[in-house]
């Protein structure tokens, strides 16, 4: 069986466990603690070292989901847990001050994995915000890394059908890129 291990990022409060929960078919491992940053996102609980889900996507296919806090100062678990993931699906809330900025600068931190894997982008909260577009975020994408293709959705992390769609163009984006380049697949095992 094909194994992908899938790395859930982007800032608090934009959908990273919730689509994990809405996805894995195991009870989720979670690492949840009071929120004290009510500034930045107004929830009762945050992630402070990761989530943890499986999900089987075809008889031959295993996707280990792995969920980063969203917050800087947890930033030490992103480059543990980036490590071994091939894909990165990087959640942004529409509703940001500056989402392209934030998307842009989560590109950035997450660099290293970004440039060995595939990278998939799921926009959040359009329903709070509608501007940005998927169009803004695509062009601003272009721009950056005029080199490369990152698809943009919008999705609602509680639908498991939308982050189906997301997980399944991501784990698509990994295996094709590792038919392009077979030893980008074994170096990472």
């Amino acid at each position: 069986m094909a194994e992908h291990v899938v790395l859930f990022a982007g800032p608090m409060g934009s959908g990273k466990t919730t689509a994990i929960r809405s996805l894995s078919e195991i009870d989720v491992v979670s690492t949840e603690a009071t929120n004290t940053d009510r500034v930045t996102a107004d929830k009762e609980t945050t992630t402070v070292a990761l989530d943890y889900g499986e999900i089987t996507i075809d008889d031959v296919t295993k996707v280990r989901l792995y969920g980063v806090p969203g917050q800087k100062r947890f930033d030490f678990m992103w480059s543990i847990l980036a490590g071994r993931a091939r894909g990165l699906l990087l959640l942004i809330h529409n509703d940001a001050p500056d989402s392209i900025t934030l998307l842009l600068q989560y590109l950035d931190d997450f660099q290293e994995l970004s440039a060995r894997g595939a990278v998939v982008i799921g926009v959040t909260k359009t329903d709070v915000a509608e501007r940005p577009s998927v169009a803004d975020y695509s062009s601003a994408l272009s721009v950056a890394f005029p080199e490369r293709l990152i698809p943009v959705f919008t999705v609602d992390p509680r639908n498991a059908e939308e982050m189906r769609t997301l997980l399944l163009t991501l784990v698509a984006s990994v295996e094709m890129r590792e038919l392009l380049t077979p030893t980008a697949a074994t170096e990472n095992i």
